[in-house]
């Protein structure tokens, strides 16, 4: 086993304090990539699960306080591999952007570059049986070896013309990946990009908006790609102020969701109008008989309109979001109003109607930090489940993973990492979905902090060196 670079600390499971909530505490970046093997495992390992999980996020190598914005810092990806019963190896390794790659002292990531920035820290994800960190609104995505160790920047073979997204989402019904994608270049324009089955961009169609709208999510219905266009844009004061990140709350810019049919372009967009709020992720859509939409989404009331460096208000919870076609109007309803974040749904439901609903407590008075706690939502019967991890302990986002091709919405596993503050750790956990409050069926202890990230997912098979 590699020996862990000690992480210093005040005695409160805090750390050296910078004064900026993303780069102290839980959040301290990591100093090194590591490999551990001989991982220790406290209870049993579902048998099914052979493969890999992967998250990332930003893990700055140099990062100046005065400026620094956690969406921006150098990308990070941690890996576990698990087989047969066994956790055989942890690994993080940074994405070889040309910055870091100069931070570091080491050679950049082979491959294509697209924009100004090719700093990659978002999403890990499964597109077409090839592992890629992905990012919106810059930089191509990033493809993986199994071991991650080997990296290219990757254009998916030369049909990728502009960014991609963060959040590409697969059709369970027609194979198809769709992403709604935007650059802080382009302000009058988005596009709407399909991969195909096979991980080849088969459509690349704009769609015109004002003020250069950030759009982190989408989501698909049997008849529609449902786009957010919510008052977050590039602001061109956050831009001349220094910020790494320039897009701050515009409450000129008009608040809507469009509701694009499959195989129509952006004259066919049917724009349902919305309270100003934001959302960066959605749980699911779907369409209902009488022909309106369902969106379920985290919802904030604004979004960075106060301090900057990261998210700096509370979630207001998750909302169905219902729209309405035939008028252009939409309604809200909250599901539960307790902060929330990262909601993730079985995905071979996505796109479809669907029961069950998972996500992240965060809490109210720290920005964007998870409290204990995660919820599992029952959209049909109503009310919610609690998996509390206790006092100091801070899960992040958990995917769920089915038992089989054919199980039931909740018959499989929850994963995700949790960090315990007083110990500086990290744990992953495996959970019964359908045992949701009872103890982890698994924990896969690592001997040191994976800071909070974004978002991860469960990639079957593959390679375990």
């Amino acid at each position: 086993m590699a020996s862990v670079l000690a992480q210093s600390d005040d005695g409160n499971g805090e750390g050296n304090r910078t004064g900026h909530p993303f780069l102290s505490g839980i959040h301290r970046p990591m100093a090194e990539e590591l490999t551990l093997t001989e991982l220790e495992v406290c209870g049993t390992i579902p048998p099914a699960l052979q493969g890999r999980y992967l998250r990332t996020g930003p893990n700055p190598v140099a990062a100046d306080p005065a400026s620094y914005h956690w969406f921006t810092g150098d990308g990070m990806v941690h890996g576990l591999a698990i087989r047969d019963g066994k956790a055989l190896w942890y690994r993080n390794r940074w994405i070889a952007s040309r910055s870091n790659a100069a931070a570091r002292g080491t050679t950049p990531a082979s491959g294509p570059r697209h924009g100004s920035s090719d700093t990659v820290n978002t999403n890990v994800v499964d597109l077409a049986g090839r592992v890629f960190a992905v990012v919106e609104g810059g930089s191509y995505p990033v493809a993986l070896s199994d071991t991650l160790d080997e990296q290219r920047y990757d254009d998916f073979s030369g049909s990728l013309v502009g960014s991609f997204t963060a959040h590409p989402h697969r059709d369970p019904l027609t194979g198809e990946y769709h992403g709604i994608c935007y650059e802080g270049g382009r302000l009058d324009e988005i596009r709407h990009v399909i991969l195909d089955a096979t991980g080849k961009v088969v459509r690349e169609a704009p769609i015109a908006v004002e003020h250069g709208p950030m759009i982190h999510d989408c989501a698909v219905t049997a008849r529609y790609v449902v786009i957010l266009d919510l008052p977050v844009t590039f602001s061109l004061v956050t831009h001349l102020a220094g910020q790494p990140l320039p897009y701050a709350w515009n409450p000129a810019h008009r608040a809507r969701v469009g509701l694009m049919p499959r195989d129509g372009d952006q004259h066919a967009i049917i724009w349902c109008d919305v309270d100003p709020a934001y959302v960066f992720h959605v749980a699911n859509a779907f369409d209902l008989p009488d022909g309106r939409v369902v969106l379920d989404v985290c919802a904030y009331p604004t979004m960075f309109a106060g301090v900057p460096g990261g998210p700096d208000v509370a979630s207001r919870g998750l909302e169905r979001w219902t729209l309405d076609p035939a008028t252009g109007t939409s309604t809200i309803r909250t599901i539960d109003a307790t902060p929330q974040e990262f909601p993730r749904v079985d995905e071979r439901r996505f796109g479809q109607a669907y029961r069950y609903a998972y996500a992240m407590g965060t809490q109210s008075d720290r920005r964007f930090q998870s409290a204990s706690r995660l919820y599992k939502h029952d959209l049909i019967a109503g009310g919610r489940q609690v998996h509390d991890f206790g006092p100091g302990r801070h899960p992040g986002e958990f995917v769920f993973v089915p038992a089989h091709d054919t199980a039931d919405e909740d018959e499989g596993w929850l994963m995700g990492f949790v960090i315990d503050a007083t110990s500086d750790t990290t744990e992953l956990v495996i959970l019964n979905a359908s045992r949701f409050e009872h103890a982890p069926v698994a924990i896969i202890r690592l001997p040191h902090r994976i800071p909070p990230g974004f978002h991860g997912n469960w990639i079957n098979g593959g390679e375990a060196q």
